[in-house]
């Protein structure tokens, strides 16, 4: 799961620090309760959901943020208090009076009608509340991150109350009073109360529980141990095993940030040890962790808020997702493999490498959380179902053995509820059996189990966790609510589509190709660049809700597919993770080496290269993505084929290593003949084999050379 990396910004008394941390126990328990055992109505979950995500951000998060994290006052002013009761007041209050009710006591009692009857004419306690949770959530998001969102709220807020005073003419819109935008916002099921917070209320939070409990038991471990023992001796070893720990690393927790942290602090000195340069390290970790959030098949958020948007299983986003996550991943290995050419560095042989079965054979009991979370989610059941049961089952291989017979209740209790589950027919017999015999297998075990005083520590953290996503995806739905309500997207589509058609009849007086397809390339290029733009500012999540509505209705004016224009947004809203000047995940991983952060994130950017060309790929060959309608195995063997191809071939110019390294002007070919082999359709292959196939042969010829010169002598 997208987990930003939660920074206690001020560090509260020791008092306060437990009190935070039991609610915080409390926050994480209740999400997994109700992912197991059924979910409140939308909008009392909401505002439980909401009321914890405000009591966190403002304890965490002070009005001023100090220079460094944690060096803030420790005390939680009286105004930071007051702004937790208003939130929480404002968020409890909808559901609590949704039937209807009295305000007040004696004589200061006022009647509130039902919420039925409130629709479209907001009473005044409506205006209150509805107003102060606005404000709030902007704040909070200003707080925990940064000026960018609010500034958007405040743009979107006034585009809403002043529509007929824009000067551009497809922009004007009527416009809404602020009791109309009020009721837009406040009330379910639009706004602040509207899918994104759903999603991320009954979804993306178990799956950060689950990836956090996950890591503590151990999977995270045997996750770098599998990529050591695969590929730590190969050329450019310690390189090759960021590539793999962290793509098995991203696909349990699905935060580029936490994977190079996590993957980074012992796969870049490894790197530095065997030769690479430091940014070059540093850059290999941040290229391979940033497709934590596209590796199947636990996900950024964004990917389970994309499965409600398209009204799909979240299966079918995961599925969706494995070509072009593959892709990402051979472009980013190809590179290192042919830099590791490149500076002629030895395969690492050291005795700390282990062999593979080895490693499973000491760490095969990490693969049953996983296991169970997959079986379940492939098996047709709820996403928060399979959350539940992953998290259960982590639980259970973490923290109990016979050895400790207290916490076999652990144990009986997960066996209880599968067992009830099967009697009333939700789990069906196999599911059961195989439950049941994780649950026996989980307690017998030699060594002895981590205390239970961590599980609770872990479900705390969670709840942590979840602020930043939480933040995000409230106060984002102030703006989704008013592209909702004003049409805008639709608008922005028209002006897309209508200036690249107009761009595109030009060039195609210049260039032999239609202009339909240039008319789609320009429109994608746009939509990237805006992508980029915007992802120097906004997380991934809140990035995509709001490009997702601009850019769908503008590509599938176009043909596109909707799954595909959704992955579209969400792969360039990620590699803003990778693209200066504001590149998070390459910084991160440059503390970690001691390189230069700006020079760290263009290097980072190259090594992504796959993950920049395969969503214009996608777009034009949508069997890449394997779900979509006319899905056929031709265009996935034939355009999935040359893409793989093509990006190898431009990893080799980008690394300037083809057989011998390369100079500048023997890559500018390579990487032409790359490109064309990436672009779907028969005549662009045949352009980038034929332009490939001469060079290839001449520089093949040199390597045979020199490795004869170098025999003789």
């Amino acid at each position: 799961m997208e987990t930003e990396d939660f920074a206690e910004i001020r560090r509260p008394a020791p008092r306060v620090r437990k009190v935070l941390w039991a609610l915080a126990l409390l926050f994480a328990a209740y999400h997994v309760a109700t992912a197991g055992f059924g979910v409140p109505v939308q909008r009392l979950h909401i505002a439980l959901h909401l009321s914890g995500i405000a009591i966190f951000a403002f304890a965490y998060y002070p009005l001023v943020r100090p220079a460094r994290p944690g060096m803030g006052p420790s005390r939680i002013p009286v105004f930071d208090i007051v702004l937790m009761v208003l939130a929480v007041a404002s968020l409890l209050y909808l559901p609590l009076f949704w039937r209807g009710g009295t305000i007040g006591f004696g004589s200061f009692s006022f009647p509130v009608a039902p919420q039925t009857l409130r629709q479209g004419n907001p009473n005044v306690f409506d205006l209150f509340f509805g107003t102060v949770l606005i404000a709030i959530t902007i704040e909070m998001s200003r707080r925990a991150l940064g000026w960018a969102l609010p500034i958007i709220s405040f743009i979107a807020i006034g585009y809403a109350l002043f529509g007929p005073s824009i000067p551009v003419d497809i922009l004007r819109h009527p416009g809404v009073d602020w009791r109309q935008f009020v009721n837009n916002i406040y009330f379910p099921s639009e706004g602040i109360f509207g899918l994104p917070v759903w999603v991320v209320s009954t979804i993306v939070i178990q799956f950060v529980i689950f990836g956090v409990i996950a890591q503590r038991t151990g999977l995270g471990d045997f996750f770098i141990d599998t990529a050591q023992a695969l590929a730590g001796r190969q050329v450019g070893g310690p390189a090759k095993v960021s590539v793999i720990s962290s793509a098995l690393f991203g696909s349990i927790s699905g935060s580029a940030i936490a994977n190079t942290v996590s993957t980074g602090s012992l796969t870049i000195p490894n790197m530095k040890r065997l030769g690479y340069p430091g940014i070059f390290a540093a850059a290999v970790e941040a290229a391979a962790s940033a497709g934590g959030q596209i590796t199947p098949p636990l996900m950024g958020a964004a990917a389970f808020i994309m499965a409600e948007f398209l009204e799909v299983p979240y299966t079918t986003i995961v599925v969706a997702a494995i070509v072009p996550a593959l892709m990402h991943y051979t472009g980013v290995y190809a590179q290192v493999h042919f830099t590791a050419l490149r500076l002629g560095l030895a395969p690492d042989t050291t005795s700390r490498l282990s062999d593979i079965v080895g490693v499973w054979r000491r760490g095969w009991r990490h693969v049953f959380p996983l296991a169970a979370l997959l079986i379940i989610l492939f098996s047709g059941y709820t996403p928060y179902m399979s959350a539940f049961v992953g998290i259960c089952v982590a639980a259970l291989f973490g923290f109990t053995s016979w050895r400790k017979p207290v916490t076999l209740i652990l144990n009986a209790a997960f066996i209880a509820f599968v067992v009830s589950k099967g009697l009333d027919g939700s789990f069906g017999l196999p599911l059961v059996l195989f439950l049941v015999a994780s649950s026996i297998v989980a307690a017998w075990r030699s060594d002895e189990p981590q205390p239970l005083g961590h599980l609770a520590d872990a479900l705390a953290l969670g709840a942590k966790y979840s602020v930043v996503v939480g933040v995000a995806a409230a106060v984002v739905g102030i703006t989704v609510g008013v592209i909702n309500t004003t049409g805008v997207g639709f608008r922005v589509g028209f002006m897309v589509t209508t200036g690249a058609a107009q761009m595109a009849e030009s060039l195609h007086l210049i260039l032999p190709i239609a202009t339909a397809d240039m008319q789609l390339f320009l429109s994608l290029v746009l939509i990237a660049l805006c992508c980029i733009l915007m992802g120097a500012g906004l997380p991934t999540t809140a990035l995509y809700i709001l490009l997702a509505t601009v850019a769908q209705p503008t590509l599938s004016q176009l043909g596109v597919p909707p799954i595909a224009s959704h992955m579209f947004v969400f792969y360039y809203g990620i590699i803003a993770e990778l693209t200066p000047p504001v590149c998070t995940t390459a910084f991160a991983a440059a503390a970690i080496a001691q390189s230069p952060p700006f020079r760290t994130g263009i290097e980072a950017f190259k090594l992504g290269i796959g993950k920049i060309v395969v969503p214009m790929v996608f777009c034009y060959a949508p069997s890449l993505l394997l779900v979509t309608d006319g899905f056929t195995w031709r265009s996935l063997i034939q355009d999935g084929g040359t893409c793989a191809l093509g990006v190898i071939v431009m990893s080799a110019a980008l690394s300037r290593y083809l057989f011998v390294e390369l100079r500048w002007w023997q890559s500018l070919p390579v990487f032409l003949a790359g490109l064309l082999l990436t672009v779907p359709g028969t005549a662009s292959d045949i352009g980038g084999l034929v332009l490939l196939a001469p060079i290839g042969g001449y520089l093949l010829i040199q390597q045979k050379r020199r490795n004869a010169s170098t025999c003789v002598s």
